[in-house]
């Protein structure tokens, strides 16, 4: 009787399962490998590589514009002339598109730490290519559709730097256990210069990255200016529809530096409030007058324009996803505002003593009063009482009859001159895109009594910064939001970023080292085989005559309590079994004249 037992017995290794088996769908034990990553492998690790870094940027830059979703959905409906809220869709495919490719890095680095073979199913290599190809189109039709919103990264990072910077040492800090755990293994002395170079290289492009870092809310406490002031663009949009009495009550509420408005003349003289050229996206003409619904605003009588309604739109579309949260009061007030008239807007901002910011749009060439709407809208002003100090001409046209006939009106210019430029044409006030002005153009301005007023700030990030840079106004949607920032979102002095800077250096300076003398004291001389890598190595390198005789050994020294003479043993030796059944064999009787 001969007893057979098991060669070896193998612990569940759940978590490793998990790793290969999510990674390349090896879910068995045989199905690993110790063996080194094949180069074909090694490239697709390379292009995940290069798409996370990719949609790491691409979902950066989307969380950050959020600031200006309303202007991306509004740019949208004027090439397509169809309202639809595409930001918050491109959000969640970028979030969960760059969520599911750092997992796919987080398994492929795990494969790494533990020395398995990398190999990424091919399903994962198709869903990374179609996340590489979207995110590549996405980035080059922004660049061609909204190519200065691109600006607003590199303000963005005048907010974030100083916070990414530390994030980004945490992380390559904390990647130095798998450079280290790859350079302790590693008997291959150039592999080892290579990686610690390599390493040793981002390391210290990481600590000198604040030399270039540069944020206006690094400075002194007492060199911080007074809080700017916030201009109501359009109302209060987020509260009420855009361009509505309602609107405009709503953001008084919240006590705001002044109003802004956009102004057109109807066709029969009488000035009124629209944003857009047509009627389609903020009132329901379709609806009432259908044949009218593509032409110009300014096209028609005011009798016509007061019977439509200016605010179901906004219940229906909720451009801010706002209107959920008004109340039953403010929801149906919302739902029946009409059309507002200049002269409502500046009797109400009389009342209040409110400055009032008006951008006139000029009227089609075949409108009767195309040669005198600047008259009009000059003489409606005139005639409501309001101061003329608290009102600000935001237009080119005919700005020395609008000075000749109301000098105390505020001349803004919506593009940036020289000085001398300025000076000579009244103009006192710069209305610019929060990313069209730099610092030092604003110290310059500053400097010859020109007032900075940036649009369209919503972000309080964006408005802290903007009141470092010294800013004194800004254009907001969101002036509910603005009013309850009392102080930058951060304020730190060189001394304070120095500090900030040296000890996070030396930090991750000390674990780095700690991490790699660690591993080299873990891995640096062990030498051994594990017995599952010698039988999976086996099952891939047959030919092998080092591997054979090791797994002889192996097979030998597992077998135990065995009652049998050397010629059995010799049997058993040259028939090479890569295992035994736990059963009992008895030989027969032809077995032994067989052997005899």
């Amino acid at each position: 009787m001969v007893k057979h037992q098991p060669l070896q017995y193998y612990e569940p290794q759940l978590c490793l399962s998990c790793l290969t088996g999510i990674y390349g769908c090896r879910w068995k034990r045989y199905q690993r490998s110790h063996d080194d990553t094949t180069k074909w492998e090694l490239l697709w690790f390379a292009i995940l590589t290069f798409t996370f870094f990719l949609t790491l940027t691409w979902f950066y830059f989307w969380w950050e514009a959020h600031n200006d979703y309303n202007e991306f959905n509004w740019f949208l409906y004027n090439r397509s002339g169809h309202w639809d809220d595409w930001s918050i869709p491109i959000l969640i495919t970028t979030a969960a598109g760059f969520t599911y490719i750092t997992a796919l890095l987080v398994l492929a680095l795990c494969h790494i730490a533990v020395g398995q073979q990398m190999n990424i199913h091919w399903l994962h290599k198709a869903c990374l290519s179609i996340i590489l190809v979207a995110t590549v189109i996405a980035m080059t039709s922004i660049e061609q559709m909204w190519e200065e919103e691109w600006d607003m990264l590199l303000i963005s990072f005048q907010a974030t730097a100083p916070f990414l910077h530390i994030g980004a040492l945490a992380a390559v800090t904390m990647l130095a256990w798998i450079i280290a755990g790859q350079f302790a293994r590693s008997e291959k002395a150039m592999f080892q210069i290579f990686i610690i170079i390599a390493y040793l290289a981002v390391v210290i492009a990481l600590y000198l990255v604040p030399l270039t870092i540069s944020s206006p809310c690094i400075m002194e406490k007492k060199d911080l200016g007074p809080r700017p002031g916030i201009i109501g663009h359009q109302g209060a949009p987020m509260l009420a529809p855009e361009n509505t009495l309602m609107s405009f009550q709503r953001a008084l509420e919240h006590h705001p530096f002044g109003l802004e408005a956009d102004v057109t003349i109807s066709y029969d003289g009488v000035p009124f409030l629209m944003h857009d050229k047509t009627l389609r996206r903020t009132t329901n003409i379709e609806k009432v007058f259908p044949e009218l619904s593509n032409e110009y605003s300014s096209m028609m009588n005011w009798t016509d324009l007061e019977r439509l309604n200016a605010g179901e739109w906004y219940l229906k579309t909720d451009p801010f996803w706002t209107a959920s949260s008004l109340s039953a009061s403010d929801s149906t007030e919302a739902g029946n505002q009409s059309i507002c008239k200049l002269t409502d807007l500046l009797q109400l901002a009389k009342e209040n003593n409110s400055l009032v910011l008006l951008k006139i749009h000029p009227l089609p060439s075949d409108h009767p009063h195309y040669k005198s709407y600047i008259n009009i809208t000059v003489r409606t002003i005139l005639e409501s009482g309001i101061s003329q100090h608290h009102v600000m001409w935001l237009s080119d046209q005919e700005r020395y009859l609008v000075r000749q006939m109301a000098p105390g009106i505020q001349q803004v210019s919506g593009s940036k001159r020289d000085l001398k430029h300025l000076r000579a044409q009244g103009i006192t006030v710069l209305h610019l895109r929060y990313t069209d002005i730099q610092i030092e153009e604003i110290r310059e301005y500053t400097a010859g009594n020109i007032t900075i007023n940036a649009y369209t700030v919503n972000e309080p990030w964006l408005f802290s910064v903007l009141w470092c840079s010294g800013v004194q106004s800004v254009t907001s949607e969101a002036s509910h939001i603005l009013n309850k920032v009392p102080f930058p979102i951060w304020l730190m002095t060189p001394d304070e970023y120095y500090i900030v800077w040296i000890a996070s250096d030396l930090i991750s300076f000390t674990v780095i080292v700690g991490i790699f003398i660690l591993q080299k004291w873990r891995l640096g001389n062990i030498r051994t085989y594990n017995p599952e890598q010698i039988m999976l190595s086996a099952a891939v390198r047959r030919g092998s005559r080092d591997v054979r005789i090791m797994k002889e050994k192996l097979i030998f020294s597992e077998i135990n309590n065995i009652d049998t003479n050397i010629e059995e043993l010799s049997l058993c030796s040259e028939g090479r079994y890569d295992g035994f059944a736990n059963d009992a064999v008895t030989p027969t009787t032809n077995d032994k004249t067989h052997m005899s």
